[in-house]
């Protein structure tokens, strides 16, 4: 049958020749699926292709090492005759062979093509690390009857029988081989370089309801599921935890008294900020005082807003992981062993706290506060594709060597976020993080008042939904 390994073998081989030249009318096509890819790629990662061809999306693409498999020769030959900076390989991608292990692994358009499928993805953990990123691109199953007509026609290149998969399909394959699919995207309904109309189309129209469900490319991200036990992260990694602080006197000692052990050691760090009270003469004094049964650090910020304490405080931490914690304590500090389990197993790589499941205190957060909190949860869970309840919370939690990484991108968002919440979750999916939100129980506060302006504060953070936009979804 078509399917089988040396008819499609042949296939490939005959088609190899055709790539020495550029890809002329179908560029357009291909080229958007390397940006995209390409989106999630940074200048100090390692990046795996299987299925690489003749090596153009790998060329393509930011990365410190880049290695292609591809089980045919010839792609193969003429893939190092183009590009002599990446490291190919003749290799089936249900036989991979290589001693290494990479940040970032795609499949593009290649499950189609292969007998086991399964047996692919199983494959990958050869070469995956706990914090592997997959990225699989494949056709939407709709499009087969239309694609079958333009290489009819002779605007596609003819291709063997090929496996049609639907989205759900992919995402069961990938989790019975032991992969957490965190993430699915449909891009490109119009896949013809017009100009004006292509830009329309494609990088507005289908990202609306309806429209996208008719996209012709599909992205599914995994990640290998953790099998860590408790026993083995429990005592793994050290926390730092920050403490912005503003008008916060009197709940500086609660902070230090109801702070849980955290990993193998607990760092805890107050930056104070602007304040009108004796915050920053309580947090020495309290400082002072606990000395000698805790590690405490603390500071004053330079700038102003609760995103510039932050990266003072991240900038002093010295533990594995950082963790952000109110100085209101409306978020309780006994919730943040949660936390520590989430990231520390590797159930996710940036942990969100999330105030909207549980029932709240009675005055523990104003209607109009409510109100719009979820609507900004409606709108991230649209803009990243990603299930968010809260995205205020104030309790955030993330690796210093990802927040470090997350800093070296900050450019291409900008300093645009005074509160820091936008500017974290943003950078985190910009780093193809797993996002996961923890719930809390929201408590009211014991001491002080809020520091939020519901209005002035709320058209700020919908001005920065409306940049986010262009620089998330509408690309």
């Amino acid at each position: 049958m078509s399917y089988q390994i040396e008819d499609r073998k042949a296939y490939f081989e005959k088609l190899a020749q055709s790539r020495k030249k550029p890809r002329g009318f179908s560029a357009y096509y291909w080229n958007e699926i390397t940006n995209y890819c390409d989106y999630f790629s940074h200048e100090d990662i390692s990046i795996l292709e299987v299925g690489c061809g003749t090596g153009e999306l790998l060329n393509g693409m930011r990365a410190k090492r880049k290695v292609g498999v591809d089980f045919s020769p010839a792609m193969i030959t003429i893939a190092k005759e183009k590009f002599q900076n990446i490291d190919f390989h003749v290799m089936e991608a249900e036989n991979i062979q290589l001693d290494e292990k990479f940040d970032l692994i795609i499949l593009s358009n290649l499950i189609g093509f292969v007998g086991d499928v399964q047996e692919v993805f199983k494959q990958l953990h050869k070469v995956c690390h706990p914090q592997t990123k997959i990225i699989v691109t494949y056709y939407n199953y709709l499009w087969e009857p239309f694609l079958k007509f333009a290489e009819k026609i002779g605007l596609k290149t003819p291709t063997p029988l090929q496996n049609w998969l639907s989205l759900t399909d992919i995402n069961n394959l990938l989790y019975i081989a032991g992969f957490d699919v965190y993430r699915n995207t449909k891009r490109m309904i119009f896949p013809f370089n017009i100009p004006l109309l292509k830009s329309f189309l494609n990088s507005f129209l289908a990202k609306l309801p309806f429209f996208r469900f008719f996209s012709l490319n599909i992205y599914t991200f995994a990640k290998p599921l953790s099998t860590l036990s408790k026993e083995e992260y429990e005592d793994k990694h050290s926390v730092s935890v920050v403490i912005p602080a503003r008008n916060e006197s009197g709940n500086i000692e609660n902070a230090i008294l109801r702070m849980p052990k955290l990993g193998k050691h607990t760092e805890i760090i107050f930056i104070e900020g602007n304040s009108t009270d004796d915050t920053w003469t309580k947090i020495q004094e309290i400082a002072q005082k606990y000395s000698s049964s805790y590690d405490i650090k603390i500071g004053q910020q330079n700038g102003k807003g609760k995103a510039d304490a932050v990266r003072k405080g991240f900038g002093m931490a010295t533990g594995d992981i950082l963790m952000i914690l109110d100085a209101d304590l409306t978020v309780p500090p006994e919730d943040l062993p949660k936390f520590y389990d989430a990231i520390a197993s590797g159930k996710g790589d940036f942990i969100n706290g999330s105030r909207l499941v549980y029932p709240m205190e009675k005055d523990a957060m104003r209607f109009l506060n409510l109100l719009g909190n979820k609507f900004f949860s409606i709108a991230f869970t649209w803009l990243l594709e990603q299930k968010f309840k809260d995205t205020l919370c104030g309790t955030k939690v993330i690796f210093r060597e990802d927040y470090y990484r997350l800093v070296k991108n900050q450019s291409y968002f900008g300093d645009f976020d005074p509160f820091g919440d936008y500017d974290l979750i943003f950078g985190a999916h910009k780093l193809n993080h797993k996002i996961v939100e923890i719930p809390i129980r929201y408590k009211e506060r014991t001491y002080g008042s809020t520091n939020i302006s519901r209005f002035r504060h709320g058209v700020v953070l919908l001005r920065m939904c409306f940049f986010a936009a262009r620089k998330i979804k509408f690309i």
